[in-house]
């Protein structure tokens, strides 16, 4: 199964949130999964190298566009980089290629990378997979947007996210969904 983990770019090594992202990773090679990263630095390159020190299999989706606007090039993790031109090329790619997702906490790339997947989920432009966010930012910021602007979310729309406290909830609610036969 392919697992894409969405996630900030700030975080480093020793950082609870990285320390948190390479936990995550830990437990999804371990398990076996194929993880997808956006590829750079921060929890993506926690997450990458938890999976790749535990026997699981890493593709980076990186971007020419991101390398021309941040100095930074794909962490040592990755076994397979995948590269687009583009970032829209990159973020399709992430979310297209999983069968899953889990989102840790990030900035403004990170948040767009989950209204996107969302958006998709919800038009079906992809089938009903898991979208897991990690953390009670996410809880606050998803139950603000509710808060002010719930009348344009449907309550079928909502149910399509799954909030969690930490990681391990995460890991547990992925497990979950592959036992019921997915």
């Amino acid at each position: 199964m392919k697992v894409t983990v969405f996630g900030g770019s700030q975080p480093k090594p020793g950082d609870p949130a990285y320390i948190e992202a390479l936990r995550l990773g830990q437990l999804l090679g371990s398990a076996g999964y194929t993880v997808l990263t956006g590829g750079y630095i921060g929890t993506m390159e926690a997450v990458s190298r938890g999976a790749a020190e535990t026997g699981g299999y890493v593709i980076g989706v990186t971007s020419d566009e991101i390398e021309a606007w941040r100095a930074v090039a794909p962490n040592q993790w990755i076994q397979q980089e995948l590269r687009y031109p583009t970032i829209r090329q990159r973020l399709y790619s992430l979310i297209e290629g999983c069968e899953a997702a889990i989102a840790l906490p990030g900035g403004i790339g990170t948040l767009a990378e989950v209204a996107e997947m969302w958006s998709h989920l919800q038009t079906g432009a992809i089938p009903v997979r898991p979208l897991i966010l990690v953390g009670p930012e996410w809880r606050a910021t998803i139950e603000g947007f509710f808060a002010e602007l719930g009348m344009y979310i449907p309550e079928k729309y909502r149910k399509l996210l799954t909030f969690v406290p930490d990681v391990d909830q995460a890991f547990a609610e992925l497990q979950e969904y592959i036992n019921d036969d997915h």
